[in-house]
C-alpha cells in the first residue's frame, strides 16, 4: 500500500501523522532556527534552480508554466540523485513535503507530492 505524502509550510506546527520530514527549498526558511525545523532531511538539490525559482517569483499565473520546467529539470542529471533519494523515502515512509511558501498549492512542494503520487502508480 502507498504510504501518504503532504505538503506543507515548514512554519506550522510538526504532526504525530507527518512521518519523515523533508525540507524541499533551495535556500534556508526566513528566522527559522534549524532546531526548530523538526526535520529529518533538507534536500536542496530537488528543489528548482535558482533561475526557475527566480522566472517564477511565486507568480499563480506562471504556475503551469513553472510545474512543466520544473518536472523537466527533475529528469535532468542535477537533479537525478536527490530525486530518487525523495522517491525512495516516499516507497518506504509517510512522507511531509515542507516549504517557506506561503501559497503551498503553488510550490514546488506541490508539484513534488503529484510526482512522487504519479510516480508510484505507474
Amino acid at each position: 500500500m502507498a504510504k501518504p505524502i503532504t505538503y506543507r509550510r515548514v512554519y506550522e506546527d510538526t504532526s504525530p501523522q507527518d512521518g519523515k520530514r523533508v525540507l524541499v527549498d533551495r535556500v534556508w526558511p526566513r528566522g527559522m532556527r534549524k532546531e526548530d525545523a523538526h526535520l529529518d532531511e533538507w534536500l536542496r538539490d530537488v528543489a528548482p534552480s535558482t533561475e526557475l525559482r527566480r522566472w517564477y517569483g511565486h507568480e499563480p499565473s506562471r504556475f503551469d508554466e513553472f510545474r512543466r520546467r520544473y518536472l523537466a529539470e527533475l529528469r535532468d542529471a542535477g537533479h537525478r540523485d536527490a530525486a530518487g533519494h525523495l522517491r525512495d523515502l516516499a516507497a518506504h515512509d509517510r512522507l511531509t513535503l515542507l516549504t517557506a511558501t506561503k501559497d503551498v498549492d503553488h510550490s514546488q512542494a506541490a508539484v513534488l507530492a503529484e510526482w512522487l503520487t504519479d510516480g508510484r502508480s505507474g
